[in-house]
């Protein structure tokens, strides 16, 4: 069951744990503006983009996974690639890697847009934080490095968002709040599971050394409303 969730694991977040903060029908949804801007469909072979057209705006840009028809009418594909969607198969972390980190909240949002469009981690917007625990390392108020939570389902929850300023990378940071995440999802009975794009090899290898299993390949794009 739980990898069949994990084949289209954003339909079934935004149709099922995470529905309110999602908007749409019983084929086709999407995050809500603001969110990360991503979108799920009941059937991801033949996603109906038409139920879709009353929730999003023209020219906005959203993610897609695990399709890869021909653009339907009214949208253009904008990128194209693979990613690994990885599964927790390592123990649980002895103690908390990262006792310092700070919650993540509203009033964080700025810091969390500013790295995340510096290091570019995936789909983010504004409220991405409020999806569930994020937190990250600062050097007074500097927000250094960041990791947190976005797609719920089933038992599955995605580690998400990971990044760490230039300036401070090489120290572990991210490894760190990565590790905390997962012990904390592990103690409330998820299973852990995170995206990486087929380009990253080097975070790919870092996560299998923690811990995470390759579950499957997917196609993602970026696809934009005309």
């Amino acid at each position: 069951m739980g990898s069949s969730i994990l084949d289209n694991v954003f339909w079934h977040a935004l149709s099922g744990p995470q529905a309110r903060f999602a908007v749409g029908t019983g084929r086709a949804r999407r995050y809500a503006p603001g969110f990360s801007p991503i979108l799920g469909f009941a059937d991801q072979v033949q996603p109906d983009f038409d139920a879709l057209r009353p929730y999003c705006a023209s020219g906005e840009s959203f993610y897609t996974d695990g399709w890869a028809g021909p653009a339907p009418a009214g949208w253009c594909i904008e990128l194209e690639s693979t990613m690994f969607k990885m599964l927790w198969a390592g123990e649980l972390p002895p103690c908390d890697p990262a006792p310092d980190a700070v919650p993540l909240e509203p009033a964080h949002a700025e810091q969390a847009m500013a790295l995340a469009a510096l290091t570019r981690p995936g789909p983010f917007g504004p409220r991405t934080i409020e999806l569930g625990d994020y937190f990250g390392l600062l050097d007074g108020t500097c927000l250094l490095a960041m990791a947190g939570e976005r797609a719920f389902a089933g038992n599955l929850r995605e580690v998400s968002g990971i990044c760490t300023d230039p300036q401070a990378q090489g120290r572990g940071l991210a490894r760190r709040l990565t590790a905390k995440l997962i012990r904390r999802q592990l103690l409330r009975g998820e299973t852990p599971f995170l995206h990486v794009m087929r380009s990253n090899e080097g975070a790919r290898a870092l996560y299998r050394r923690m811990g995470f299993v390759d579950q499957r390949e997917s196609v993602v794009r970026v696809i934009r409303s005309s």
